[in-house]
Formats: structure tokens, C-alpha cells, sequence
């Protein structure tokens, strides 16, 4: 009887970054987010990112490729969906990842 055991988003991240590094595929870890702060005594709302922007920018033989990390049953935001939308018509490529192999079998029908 085989267990299987969830993994958190996070070591989901770890594990695909260094499969890419190891695999020398050119890529780079993308931020978002929004914090409020302060300066000079006004309170600014700074946001930084693109809304919906995949977790996960790769560029392989030219072509952008995007990839999303979700957890199991975790759905994508509207900002990702249009994202996606966006990114495929451009030609570029999206790959939803909730494991490693989705995203090597992503990279296989990529270019």
C-alpha cells in the first residue's frame, strides 16, 4: 500500500528550483506582493509584481515559460487565469506545477 504524503508549497518551490538549476535551464524566482509603509511621514501601499505572474520564469530556446505552483486542490486567483490567458496567446508557455513531474513533462512539450 503506497502513502502519499502532501507536500508544502514551499518545498514544492525548493525541489523544482533545483531540478532546473541542475538541468541548466535558465530561470529565475518571481516575487509579488503588496506592504504598506512609511516615509518621510506619509504612509504609502507599495506594490511590487505583476498580479498573477507565475511563481517560476523560465526561458528555454527563446520562448518565456511561466510556471505556477499550487498544492494540491489549491484553484489558481482570477489574476493567474488571466495571466495564463495572456501568456498563451503571446505563445508563451504555462505550466500549472503541483508536482515535479508536471513541470518536466511542461518542459518536454515546450519548444
Amino acid at each position: 500500500m503506497s502513502m502519499h504524503l502532501p507536500i508544502s508549497e514551499h518545498d514544492l518551490q525548493k525541489l523544482i528550483l533545483d531540478y532546473l538549476a541542475l538541468h541548466r535551464v535558465f530561470h529565475y524566482r518571481q516575487n509579488t506582493g503588496a506592504f504598506a509603509a512609511e516615509y518621510k511621514g506619509k504612509k504609502r501601499f507599495v506594490r511590487f509584481g505583476v498580479k498573477g505572474l507565475p511563481d517560476i520564469i523560465c526561458v528555454v530556446q527563446g520562448r518565456y515559460i511561466g510556471i505556477e505552483l499550487k498544492r494540491e486542490k489549491l484553484e489558481q486567483s482570477k489574476a493567474q487565469v488571466e495571466f495564463q490567458v495572456g501568456l498563451e496567446h503571446a505563445k508563451g508557455k504555462y505550466i500549472l506545477a503541483r508536482t515535479l513531474e508536471d513541470v518536466i513533462q511542461g518542459l518536454r512539450e515546450a519548444p
